[in-house]
């Protein structure tokens, strides 16, 4: 935790806590509150299966001390081995491919069954750097949650621009979280932009509590005509058959809908690639390599953290959940969202409308988010990763 003063004299306190990562690396679960699964099945003692749970509110008991903002900025700057510039430094299109899918599978961090992230505030940041690598978040709409990314590293000269939008339903048993939006790389040296999705979210109570990835990843380059189906599985409901956080999948030529690799291993362990017409079979992504034990940020430049930093927004919340102070977190949180409904309120009283600062957005037809960076490159960051 730091602490600096502002150009107004204000003191603005910053809370930075470990990123997520392998068994071992983070303390995510230290903050849990006893009786969790008992807390988590009275919260949904009420609900019907199937009912959106996008409005649903929890108690800091079931949070983690940190935004979603910044797990989603995490993924993608908090690593052991930099992958984004194998993506860059590959020598051919398949190359380059397998590499981003190595990378995109790197960006998958454990989760911590009972305990979530902050729903970020409307207009909430997040901005980070690892080396030349600077990353911005914002929070562009509250209702519905949708979080938009960009992120620029101008010593390899690629891009990244992500609009995600988490809708959580509940099934009884379990409650599913569909990141819906899309995940664009774009590798200016070589002219390639990659799309791609984010798996889905699982959580299951019984009959073992357990929180996993789930569903299908695709990945695409209409550029070079390469796509990637791959599927993340975990164990059925009575903890039997496949294995835990396993990912299969293909590589193949869409122009001649070709298969070229098999995808298989597990995102926690290993991952390997096979290529169907030789029989060579090689690791492509090794987790402990990449995701044991991450280095937490630090704060380079209290000064010029903004107000709406995730970890300045959070501090105070934060700081209760890890000091297992949950009626300060309480307090902490209700003057945060009643802050917020007041905002709200005298928005709507001036018939305003809120704008984000750092990004623009609309809509496709289909009624998809899509979201466009005001600024061309993202600048670094008071936030940094130590190397």
């Amino acid at each position: 935790m730091g602490a600096g003063v502002d150009t107004e004299g204000e003191v603005r306190r910053i809370t930075l806590t470990k990123p997520l990562s392998l068994e071992g690396g983070s303390d995510a679960a230290d903050y849990r509150s006893p009786n969790l699964l008992k807390r988590i099945l009275s919260l949904f003692k009420d609900i019907r299966p199937g009912s959106d749970l996008s409005h649903f509110k929890v108690s800091p008991q079931l949070n983690m001390p940190k935004s979603q903002l910044q797990c989603y900025g995490e993924s993608v700057y908090c690593f052991n081995e930099d992958m984004l510039r194998k993506c860059n430094n590959g020598k051919n299109p398949i190359d380059r491919f397998v590499a981003v899918v190595a990378w995109n599978i790197s960006t998958l961090r454990p989760l911590t069954f009972g305990i979530a992230p902050f729903n970020p505030i409307l207009g909430e940041t997040h901005h980070a750097s690892a080396g030349s690598l600077n990353i911005l978040l914002e929070q562009i709409s509250h209702h519905p949650p949708v979080s938009a990314l960009h992120a620029t590293d101008e010593k390899e000269n690629l891009e990244m621009i992500w609009c995600q939008l988490p809708k959580a339903k509940f099934y009884g048993t379990s409650v599913e979280v569909e990141v819906s939006g899309k995940r664009e790389l774009r590798l200016a040296n070589h002219r390639e932009t990659y799309v791609m999705n984010s798996p889905n979210l699982m959580f299951k109570f019984l009959p073992t509590p357990a929180a996993e990835w789930s569903g299908s990843i695709r990945i695409a380059c209409q550029d070079t005509g390469l796509e990637a189906e791959l599927r993340c599985k975990g164990l059925s409901f009575f903890g039997f058959g496949g294995n835990a956080r396993s990912i299969k999948g293909k590589i193949l030529d869409s122009f001649s809908s070709k298969p070229l690799y098999e995808i298989n291993g597990q995102w926690d362990r290993t991952v390997t690639v096979k290529s169907i017409e030789s029989g060579k079979v090689e690791i492509i992504y090794n987790a402990k390599d990449n995701i044991w034990r991450l280095k937490t940020p630090t704060v380079q430049d209290l000064r010029s953290v903004l107000p709406s930093e995730s970890a300045v927004v959070w501090s105070e919340v934060s700081q209760g959940i890890m000091s297992n102070d949950w009626e300060a977190a309480k307090r902490a949180k209700r003057v945060l969202e009643d802050k917020q409904r007041e905002f709200a309120r005298e928005m709507a009283s001036r018939g305003e409308t809120w704008a984000p600062k750092f990004f623009t957005y609309s809509h496709t037809k289909e009624g998809e988010w899509e979201c466009t960076p005001i600024q061309k490159s993202v600048p670094p960051a008071p936030i940094v990763v130590p190397k």
